[in-house]
């Protein structure tokens, strides 16, 4: 999106990648600044604070920034140290915490009488077709042939071997859900501070047949957006050209990047409607079951997190093992 910092982490080297990083933790201090301000007012307004004084709410405000800055630290060294994005499993690790309460919680429901026994089974089996959706979304890709020409260097020749282009069905991840969530709380936000902005709240609040289809709609632009933004068919069209691959049939260059925007296209469709769907996923699910507000939330933003991170995390395993038996190999 910035050309800059674009121009930086292609060209930098180790240095621009720190320098990246750099960047990315002040950013996270500056929007974790913002969003404890906002939780502070919100909660000074709904008389959550028990004084209110500006000491409390600046205590609040430094307390929050100081724990986003030590989970950034922590993500940072797990990354480091372990295996995976640490953020990334911190988040995994808060998902899957929540849910043998929560599923305790819907069992002591049922023997209560408050959540019937069907809606409880029917939960849990559309839960797990859920799971496996995203799975097989998640692991989806449409694999694009790249055949490299030969080439003698000296004595020596180099190429023609085959390779391919992987296109993930939902190249952009869990992103659009975040980007299209925050936009539409962005105005509700506004209208708890604004008294003229009440009505807004109503018709396009949480829950709503308005909000649900706009929800659907941005996380469908959000997705075509954010893989415009990481995928560049001329740029991988332009490398492979460099390197003396093309696609089968089809002439390097600008006709390669023509082919690739196309089926970019096709299949990103199919991973918005999915993203679409997993977006308002709760709604539906709650109409389904007919489960009382509260119970068993099944955010579809979570088990895209919980799902992707499992399967990262089981890759890089896989990858770390099979480093180490090849080295056993070597020596």
């Amino acid at each position: 999106v910035i050309p800059q910092l674009e121009e930086l982490a292609k060209e930098g080297g180790v240095e621009g990648r720190r320098k990246i990083a750099n960047y990315t933790r002040y950013g996270a201090v500056v929007l974790g600044l913002i969003q404890a301000f906002g939780i502070t007012m919100l909660a000074r307004n709904y008389n959550v604070l028990a004084t209110g004084s500006t000491f409390d709410m600046v205590l609040i405000v430094v307390t929050l920034v100081a724990g986003t800055t030590l989970l950034m630290w922590m993500g940072e060294k797990i990354s480091e140290q372990g295996i995976g994005n640490g953020i990334s499993l911190i988040i995994f690790v808060g998902i899957v915490a929540s849910m043998p309460f929560e599923l305790v919680q819907a069992i002591q429901g049922v023997i209560q009488g408050v959540i019937s026994p069907l809606s409880l089974i029917v939960f849990l089996l559309l839960a797990v077709l859920v799971v496996a959706g995203v799975v097989m979304i998640q692991q989806g890709q449409r694999r694009i042939p790249v055949q490299y020409a030969k080439r003698v260097v000296g004595r020596r020749m180099y190429g023609g071997q085959s390779t391919h282009i992987p296109l993930s069905v939902n190249q952009a991840g869990v992103i659009p859900v975040i980007f299209a969530s925050s936009v539409l709380a962005f105005p509700l936000t506004l209208a708890q501070f604004i008294p003229a902005l009440e009505g807004l709240s109503r018709v396009v609040g949480y829950g709503t047949v308005v909000y649900n289809i706009l929800y659907a709609l941005l996380t469908m632009f959000f997705t075509y957006f954010y893989t415009a933004v990481t995928f560049d068919p001329r740029e991988v069209a332009d490398n492979m050209k460099k390197w003396g691959g093309f696609v089968p049939g089809l002439r390097p260059g600008r006709p390669t990047a023509q082919y690739l925007d196309r089926i970019l296209t096709r299949i990103t469709l199919v991973g918005a409607v999915f993203l679409a769907v997993m977006a308002v996923l709760p709604y539906i699910m709650a109409g389904i079951t007919r489960m009382p507000p509260g119970m068993l939330y099944f955010g579809g933003t979570s088990v895209l997190i919980a799902v992707g991170v499992a399967l990262d995390t089981v890759k890089q395993i896989e990858a770390h093992l099979l480093m180490r038996h090849y080295e056993g190999f070597l020596k």
